[in-house]
């Protein structure tokens, strides 16, 4: 990368880790701080935490798609700032509703596919999948911070100066993207990094996707229903004050990510993504059992949380991948949209279903309905196909000659390796998916169409 670049990936993964950070911090604290809350109810308190992923869930394909028209820029702004406004109205508010306002409020503002637009306009092709990759990083970086750093600070400085740190964290967002993003000269839209609504039906309609798409929802469901019992459990079954919980996140977050790197190498070398796939929702499915039916002492709260950020950590890193590679060509966008939509509405289920439960039935009951979900999860992954090993391909095509499109696509889709092919109109460009194993990029220089 050049150095606009790297100043333009560097200030974006910011915005996002901030936006994260803010996000989730509240996560591992919440039902502690939150009982202290006017009209507080497990069932509301539940809603509360998860009311941010329904407003997530039903504007992040729209954002994406609105940025087109409206500049990536100002629509990340407007995002920004409804994401402060729900962060002081949650801090300013003593009832249970105003919080549960202020979290729909911070979900409205859908960024993400915008920023990955954004992302995109400011880096070149071939620079485009280690910029997405450094975003990415910065979120799993987040996430692992905001476990820890939410009961240390929650200890501090309570409920309401969690949601003014994030209400701090958006505006500081707001400034990078003013004065620190460059301004591209032509936003372009780039299918391979936002929503397209004539790709939407394509997507929805592939059993493969929706497999995957379903395996985001239960992983994010099962997160959020979690939080609301292991924190009171912690603090009233094993002993442990809520100021001091923040070690048992750090320990088994940063121990369970170690150890689910082996398997991410071995899935993606030995092309064994499957087995690995299959083997952490076991795990994980594993781990609510153990903590269904296993005393809860500290020491087995630990182990049974250690297999649990272990296997999350590996499906939170192998899912993204997988979409990308089972997507279709030129629809990559689009698919991470519908999958980030579901991730989103998982946790909105997880957190209004499991607080319901809590508050009608015990504190078991979330456990249960994590147990039914990851099974349906466990048996849609044992039947799925095993995922293929293709990587996205951009080809730029000459604006001129007399090759008809469907002409161009039967010639690229004959290239050895080449598993899909999809050509948008007017644009000159088509995309690929190809294995990485039997593509090789110069069987493209003998063909007349493709731009050198």
């Amino acid at each position: 990368m050049d150095s606009l670049e790297k100043r333009s990936v560097a200030a974006l993964a910011a915005v996002y880790a901030m936006r994260m950070l803010g996000l989730f911090m509240v996560l591992p604290v919440f039902v502690l701080l939150g009982q202290d809350l006017v009209g507080a109810t497990p069932a509301l308190l539940g809603f509360a935490i998860g009311a941010y992923g329904l407003s997530q869930a039903l504007l992040q394909i729209p954002f994406g798609m609105l940025s087109d028209r409206i500049g990536r820029k100002r629509l990340i702004h407007f995002g920004l700032a409804l994401f402060a406004v729900g962060s002081l109205l949650a801090g300013l508010s003593e009832h249970v509703y105003g919080v549960i306002a202020g979290r729909v409020l911070q979900g409205a503002g859908a960024i993400a596919s915008v920023l990955m637009a954004l992302l995109s306009d400011l880096t070149r092709e071939e620079n485009r999948t280690q910029a997405m990759a450094t975003v990415g990083l910065s979120i799993g970086v987040a996430f692992a911070v905001s476990l820890f750093l939410g009961p240390m600070l929650g200890e501090l400085a309570g409920l309401p100066g969690l949601f003014y740190l994030t209400a701090g964290l958006a505006l500081a967002g707001m400034a990078l993207v003013q004065w620190w993003v460059p301004t591209p000269a032509r936003e372009t839209v780039h299918p391979d990094a936002q929503p397209a609504s004539r790709q939407l039906k394509r997507v929805l309609t592939d059993g493969r996707l929706l497999r995957l798409d379903f395996g985001i929802f239960a992983l994010h469901l099962v997160l959020t229903a979690l939080f609301l019992v292991v924190p009171v459990t912690l603090q009233d079954k094993a002993g442990l004050p809520s100021g001091h919980h923040w070690w048992v996140y750090l320990s088994v977050m940063a121990l369970g990510f170690i150890a689910m790197v082996p398997f991410i190498i071995i899935g993606e070398k030995k092309r064994l993504m499957k087995p690995v796939l299959c083997g952490a929702v076991a795990m994980l499915t594993f781990s609510c059992l153990l903590l269904l039916v296993s005393p809860p002492t500290l020491p087995v709260l630990w182990g049974t949380l250690f297999l649990f950020f272990m296997a999350f950590n590996l499906l939170e890193a192998t899912l993204p991948s997988l979409i990308s590679k089972e997507s279709p060509a030129g629809a990559k966008g689009t698919a991470m949209g519908v999958y980030s939509t579901s991730q989103f509405l998982g946790a909105f289920v997880g957190g209004a279903v499991g607080g319901v439960l809590v508050e009608r039935i015990g504190d078991a009951a979330p456990f249960q309905m994590m147990l039914v979900v990851l099974t349906l999860w466990l048996l849609a992954a044992l039947t799925m196909r095993a995922p293929s090993h293709t990587k996205s391909f951009v080809v730029q095509l000459r604006s001129s000659g007399d090759d008809s499109e469907g002409g161009i696509d039967q010639a690229l889709r004959q290239l050895p390796g080449v598993d899909d092919v999809t050509i948008l109109s007017g644009s000159r460009t088509a995309y690929l998916k190809v294995d990485q194993q039997a593509f090789d990029a110069k069987a493209l220089d003998g063909l007349a169409f493709v731009k050198q």
